[in-house]
């Protein structure tokens, strides 16, 4: 049976960024700098997870797509001694990692979601990450995923209760709305599949708030990714037409007395259906920045003024969909 009551903290480390040398963050190239060897990311993604722990974050999130993230945080908890039932770590399967650690490459990674996928990735992850494994999620699910449907795929994914584990997925696309809905009516044997969704939701991507809320009623626990947007929340978007949102941003920031990144952290924190929302910090001020969050008294009037952010679906994954690898 799954564990209970696991240690989650409000605010977790995702490791999209720190566990390969490409990825689809503005201002990454400032970021991090042109050495992107797997020493020097390896030594990076310590630093941060370091800096982390000491900041009181107990949720970690990988998945075997990230290049090294599963090798690096397993070989960080060991190196630490922290003990399997002092952190919560999640991981997901469903994408393998194929750009040879190029920020160059012309594919970074391959979706499948089938169970011959399944078995090798659950091997993969329980080779790096052992005892310490507590949520396993699916990845980047949409309407078309064979898991949501196909009989012997989620058995296979049921199964992998008898580790000890969660089960969870995450979404992607402008269907995120309905995925969660689907995620927390489906059953195996009469048990609900999965005890997690994480989700894409940010100051300008909200269109999954009303699912989020119903899963979150239903019992299953919600993870907020990409609070960011991949950076377009953060001072490294100086895209022209963004400007005038920008400055709403900043208004906002100045006066809660924060930065634009913790602002759109605290708008995500501030959701009752939000059990943790993820960071994707690559170094140490960003990590710092991102969890002043935990401090903005986050209120009506920022409610009502960041309200017109707001993209539809289709407009802010086909602009999602245009950011290039960096």
């Amino acid at each position: 049976m799954p564990q209970e009551a696991p240690l989650v903290s409000r605010i977790g480390l995702g490791l999209a960024a720190l566990g390969r040398p490409g990825y689809i963050n503005l201002g990454r190239d400032a970021d991090l700098g042109a050495d992107r060897s797997v020493a020097a990311m390896e030594a990076r993604a310590r630093a941060v997870l370091d800096e982390a722990w000491r900041s009181g974050v107990r949720y970690f999130d990988a998945a075997r797509s990230y290049g090294r993230a599963e090798e690096f945080l397993g070989g960080w908890l060991a190196a630490r001694a922290i003990a399997p039932e002092a952190v919560t770590v999640g991981s997901k399967w469903g994408y393998t990692y194929t750009g040879g650690w190029r920020v160059d490459a012309d594919t970074h990674e391959v979706k499948e979601h089938s169970r011959a996928v399944l078995a090798r990735q659950w091997l993969e992850t329980h080779q790096h990450l052992g005892e310490h494994l507590d949520l396993y999620q699916v990845h980047s699910v949409t309407l078309e995923s064979p898991v949501l449907e196909e009989d012997a795929l989620m058995r296979d994914v049921a199964a992998l209760r008898e580790h000890g584990i969660r089960l969870g997925l995450s979404t992607s696309g402008p269907e995120q709305a309905r995925v969660a809905e689907l995620a927390s009516r489906l059953r195996v044997d009469g048990v609900r599949l999965f005890d997690t969704v994480q989700v894409t939701w940010n100051l300008l991507e909200r269109a999954a708030s009303d699912a989020l809320a119903e899963a979150h009623a239903a019992g299953l626990g919600v993870i907020v990714k990409e609070a960011l947007a991949n950076g377009r929340l953060t001072g490294s978007n100086d895209d022209p037409s963004f400007s005038q949102a920008r400055s709403l941003l900043d208004s906002q920031a100045r006066r809660l007395g924060t930065s634009v990144d913790a602002l759109a952290i605290a708008a995500a924190l501030a959701q009752p259906w939000a059990d943790v929302v993820l960071s994707g910090a690559v170094d140490i001020d960003q990590l710092r920045s991102n969890l002043r969050a935990l401090e903005v008294s986050w209120d009506d009037e920022a409610n009502e003024r960041l309200d017109t952010l707001v993209e539809s679906p289709e407009e802010y994954w086909e602009l999602r969909s245009e950011l290039s690898w960096n």
